[in-house]
């Protein structure tokens, strides 16, 4: 099973996702400050590496920063609710996806499994995801490649979470028809996790934002007020 690392100085968060992974089967390591886990890290790379943002001594951000220079691993942020830049900051950094502090364990989850399942595709040999029915996405100047977790728009990198790119996949395979709320939930999420409507708004916004960010005219995904969200033809 995958060696998962686990970095944070909060002794309560180290012990009770410790239980939750290794009842699900995985390895895990745990550290309390990120300039041992930078160490270890670096000699032993595991497979994954959930990872807090503010701690003494080293932070999650320079631990990521480091590590990318010695080794590619998928790293997820954990971060409190106000830490919107440092989230930011974290995914252009190289950040796979990022889960907000207090966190549904179920949801860490399927986050971990979620970001576990791009990183095996990512590692296949070119051509062979393509056999396993993962294509790609073009519509316009969207390009979408589920395998790698890769998205452009008008040839210029978009940054996602694997949240974000699980709600715009579903949103892209079909355009011009109408996804509800209800639909998104169970394209981004775990039939076991439980999300309400202002989540799936929230991604939405970002979504917007991040694309706004290389393009600010963009305004291919449509809100249909009380209906939900439709990529536009």
């Amino acid at each position: 099973m995958p060696t998962i690392a686990l970095v944070d100085d909060d002794r309560n968060i180290l012990t009770s996702v410790s239980i939750l992974l290794e009842a699900e089967g995985f390895n895990v390591k745990t550290f309390t400050d990120g300039t041992t886990a930078l160490t270890s890290l670096s000699a032993s790379p595991p497979d994954l590496v959930i990872l807090d943002i503010k701690m003494p001594r080293m932070d999650g951000m320079e631990v990521l920063r480091r590590l990318k220079q010695k080794v590619d691993l998928p790293v997820i942020f954990l971060t409190s609710k106000d830490e919107e830049i440092d989230e930011l900051m974290g995914l252009n950094a190289g950040a796979d996806d990022y889960v907000k502090k207090p966190f549904s364990q179920r949801l860490l989850l399927e986050r971990v499994r979620a970001v576990l399942r791009r990183a095996e595709a990512r590692a296949r040999p070119p051509g062979e995801e393509r056999k396993n029915g993962a294509e790609a996405i073009v519509r316009g100047s969207l390009s979408l490649d589920p395998a790698r977790h890769s998205c452009t728009w008008g040839g210029k990198d978009v940054t996602l979470t694997v949240t974000e790119f699980m709600i715009l996949q579903a949103l892209a395979q079909r355009p011009g028809f109408v996804k509800s709320r209800d639909q998104l939930m169970d394209a981004a999420y775990d039939d076991q996790v439980y999300v309400d409507d202002r989540t799936i708004d929230s991604h939405i916004k970002r979504l917007r934002k991040k694309f706004k960010a290389v393009d600010d005219a963009f305004d291919s995904i449509e809100t249909l007020y009380g209906v939900g969200y439709r990529y536009k033809e």
